[in-house]
Formats: C-alpha cells, sequence, structure tokens
C-alpha cells in the first residue's frame, strides 16, 4: 500500500513538472525563434491592433506544405494571433463589434478563409502532439474569404499589417498577410 502510494506521488510530482516546468521552458524556447510583433492602426478613432509571432521562411516551402491547404492555421506561430478594435468595423460586408478575437485562417492555393474567433487559447495548438490548433469552432464570431496574390519576391517572415491603397481614386484600409510568396488583403471598413 505504501509503494503505491509513493508511486501515485511520483507520478503527481513528475505530471507537475511537466506543466509547471517543462511546458513554459518549450513556450519560452520557441518565441526566440519567432518572434512576437504588435501592428495598431487608428481607423477613423478606432483602434485595431494585431499581436501575432512571427516565424521565418528559412528555405521551407510554406503554404502547401508546412502549412497545408485546406486546415485551419493558427495564422502565426505560438499563441493564436489576436485582433482587437475598439469599436465595430467592417469586414468586406460583415459587422465585427469591438473587442479581442483570435486570428484564423485556411489557406488554399487561390483563396484564404479568415476567421475571426471570441475565444483566445493560451497557445495556437495542442501541446499533445503540436499538430492540431486549439481552434473551436463553435466560437467563430466572423468568417470571410478572400483571394490570394502571388509575390515575385518570397517573404522571409511572416508579415501581418495594415495597409491603405489607392483602390478607384479612393485609399482603402486592408488587412494584410505575406509570407513566402503569397499574400492576402482583407478590406477593413469604419
Amino acid at each position: 500500500m505504501k509503494s503505491l502510494k509513493r508511486i501515485i506521488i511520483g507520478i503527481a510530482v513528475l505530471v507537475a513538472l511537466v506543466y509547471l516546468v517543462v511546458i513554459p521552458y518549450i513556450h519560452s524556447e520557441a518565441r526566440k525563434f519567432s518572434p512576437a510583433k504588435t501592428v495598431v492602426l487608428d481607423l477613423k478613432g478606432s483602434e485595431l491592433e494585431i499581436d501575432y509571432s512571427s516565424p521565418s521562411k528559412k528555405g521551407r516551402v510554406i503554404f502547401g506544405n508546412l502549412v497545408p491547404y485546406g486546415k485551419i492555421w493558427r495564422t502565426g506561430a505560438n499563441e493564436p494571433t489576436t485582433f482587437t478594435t475598439t469599436e465595430p468595423i467592417k469586414i468586406i460586408d460583415k459587422t465585427l463589434p469591438a473587442g479581442k478575437y483570435s486570428l484564423w485562417t485556411i489557406p488554399d492555393q487561390n483563396s484564404w478563409k479568415v476567421i475571426f474567433n471570441t475565444q483566445i487559447p493560451s497557445w495556437g495548438v495542442t501541446r499533445v502532439d503540436g499538430n492540431q490548433t486549439t481552434h473551436e469552432r463553435k466560437y467563430d464570431y466572423l468568417t470571410v474569404e478572400v483571394p490570394v496574390k502571388k509575390l515575385a519576391e518570397p517573404v522571409e517572415d511572416l508579415s501581418i499589417n495594415f495597409e491603405n491603397v489607392a483602390v478607384n481614386q479612393k485609399t482603402q484600409d486592408f488587412l494584410s498577410l505575406a509570407w513566402d510568396s503569397t499574400k492576402i488583403m482583407v478590406p477593413i471598413y469604419k
């Protein structure tokens, strides 16, 4: 009986060490390779902010390989990318209320689905295998689909930005994402 109790206590201590020491250490090491970045836009009085971790290409084929087509992607590395707006905005033709959202994508060769989710998990993939995302579809608030633009020169580090581009003699704000030879642009309106 005493040996069984010692085994159980030993297992409990080992599990606690893994969750309290090993996993935080792995997360801190991962952050060194994919640095955190923040981008802010003042959109006619609304402040928009994106927080993400920026992995590097490092000679790899990104889309269709490292990031598979047709599967949910945490859109960056480490923690899920977050998108915050202080006031309601429009993403294409859909209203996104003020708040903080996790940003997920489903890349494909010709278009991407961009998903704003109300849940913000602590890490972007499961701790068990690293290949499953922590995305829960039931919390998807808004999904839009945008075309892919192919870039002539590859982008080494994942870049998520706000861009103001001239469109039909007007300027239009976009949420843009570029990595490797792929770029998407999501129209945003106040």
